[in-house]
């Protein structure tokens, strides 16, 4: 019951905080910007500077090389991890320690409830809001880099849910193990296809492709027995701000039917 967990808040403006001690506000992005009163992801080794391309992912590498911590997690400033996501008060509601503590040691990685498409997989979502290319491209610099994880790519595409956001909280060593896969793979892609040609939305895309190829390296790591099953624990996770759904559906069945790819997040 002794373990030490910090869970970085990717933000990037001045909002709302959990009060609960684990939790550590991190201002992304902040390589030649004011600060907003939390901690600055261009101090230490970052890579503040890719924010425009990698968002929030520069927050996980800044938790990966500059936190000491026995658990290690990101969230967003407006989608947090909840038990009790109907609470009236949501931020009351927003998981904390003590109840994730309950879990540690036994459970080595929690993750957001699986997000479902029905109608889509992984890769026809990716294809139709955005560019298959990118996922093409990521798909040969696994089975370049690290074959071994390639069927469990191919299977994670195919699925029509997975643990999207990039959120998480893990065990140590297999978030160091995660991010040294995962970061490897994005450098590569970006060398390869970089963002000449993109809107500054499309540009984007490398905290997308992280969201789905997590999906394989867990796969992977559940298939050769890295990682055990009942070391995986799912958490409902909560929007601090409304969305709009109607327009949100309205965007998702015009990209797979009508192919108009997004141009803004929700």
């Amino acid at each position: 019951m002794g373990e030490k967990v910090k869970v970085v808040i990717a933000t990037h403006k001045p909002y709302r905080m959990p009060t609960d001690p684990m939790y550590l506000p991190l201002q992304v992005g902040a390589y030649g910007k004011d600060s907003i009163g939390f901690q600055r992801d261009d101090e230490g080794e970052n890579i503040s500077e890719l924010n425009p391309y990698f968002c929030e992912l520069t927050g996980l590498y800044w938790a990966w090389k500059n936190l000491d911590s026995d658990y290690i997690g990101l969230v967003h400033y407006r989608r947090h991890f909840s038990y009790h996501r109907y609470a009236k008060d949501k931020w009351e509601s927003i998981l904390k320690e003590s109840e994730l503590k309950k879990d540690i040691p036994k459970i080595k990685v929690f993750l957001p409830t699986k997000r479902r498409y029905y109608i889509e997989t992984l890769y026809s979502h990716y294809e139709h809001t955005h560019y298959g290319i990118q996922l093409d491209e990521t798909r040969k610099i696994i089975e370049e880099k690290c074959p071994v994880f390639l069927e469990s790519f191919d299977r994670a595409v195919k699925r029509r849910w997975g643990h999207m956001f990039n959120m998480m909280i893990m065990d140590k060593g297999l978030f160091d193990e995660y991010c040294t896969w995962v970061f490897d793979i994005l450098f590569e892609l970006r060398t390869r296809l970089g963002e000449d040609g993109l809107t500054p939305f499309h540009s984007r895309y490398y905290g997308r492709i992280s969201e789905i190829i997590f999906n394989a390296w867990l796969d992977k790591k559940l298939m050769d027995g890295t990682i055990k099953k009942d070391q995986v624990k799912e958490i409902p996770y909560i929007h601090m701000e409304k969305i709009n759904w109607w327009k949100k559906g309205l965007f998702f069945l015009r990209a797979k039917f009508a192919g108009k790819k997004y141009d803004q997040s929700f």
